[in-house]
């Protein structure tokens, strides 16, 4: 499936609360993952953007849920990053229930991009958050990224280590997407993988 061509994409609201999220009820995509796993990377190069979304190599710096719209026809949601320390642990917890509500209770949410850093194995809160969407019908597309730090055998015997951490779950090596930001790779692919899971999203063009 070709990449969409993207009109438009702009920064809509960065909320700190429910009373904030978007309430013309389009179709919403959620990235999720570690703070320094590369969510606002990987989102600027989905959207071909540069700076849209702020990155930066302080992690934890994505302290709200950071709503884009793409197109005028979905939203794609920067959720909080977890497992930094650089932040009280008051606020991270306010930021968490959030999310958790969000992750919960949106229904407008048509798909979480789970990323996972690709050199790394799921630990304890990739496991819970993995249960906790799983447990609520959510639809899940995990992707591992950081693919250019790894050479392909290398590549190999990771995937074939994460799926056996996540057993439980019931994966397989073709459920996940590889994703190198400075080369695209993986891109495509994850365009494909999103857009089957947008409801109504229109002609591709």
């Amino acid at each position: 499936m070709a990449i969409p061509k993207i009109t438009s994409a702009e920064f809509v609201v960065s909320a700190m609360h429910e009373g904030q999220f978007p309430g013309d009820r389009l179709p919403e995509v959620a990235f999720l993952g570690r703070s320094n796993v590369g969510k606002s990377t990987l989102i600027n190069t989905l959207l071909g953007r540069r700076r849209l979304v702020r990155t930066s190599s302080t992690p934890g710096c994505t302290r709200s849920l950071n709503f884009f719209l793409v197109n005028r026809r979905w939203y794609f949601v920067d959720l909080p990053g977890f497992g930094y320390a650089a932040v009280s642990k008051r606020l991270q917890s306010q930021w968490g229930r959030l999310a958790m509500q969000y992750l919960e209770e949106r229904p407008n949410l048509a798909a979480v991009v789970f990323l996972q850093d690709g050199r790394r194995l799921p630990g304890a809160e990739e496991l819970f958050l993995w249960e906790y969407l799983r447990a609520r019908g959510r639809q899940i597309i995990p992707v591992l990224t950081k693919a250019d730090k790894l050479k392909q055998a290398e590549r190999t015997r990771q995937l074939q280590a994460v799926c056996r951490t996540l057993g439980d779950f019931l994966l397989n090596p073709h459920d996940f997407l590889w994703f190198a930001a400075p080369t695209h790779e993986g891109r495509g692919k994850l365009w494909e993988r999103i857009l089957a899971a947008v409801p109504g999203r229109g002609p591709v063009t």
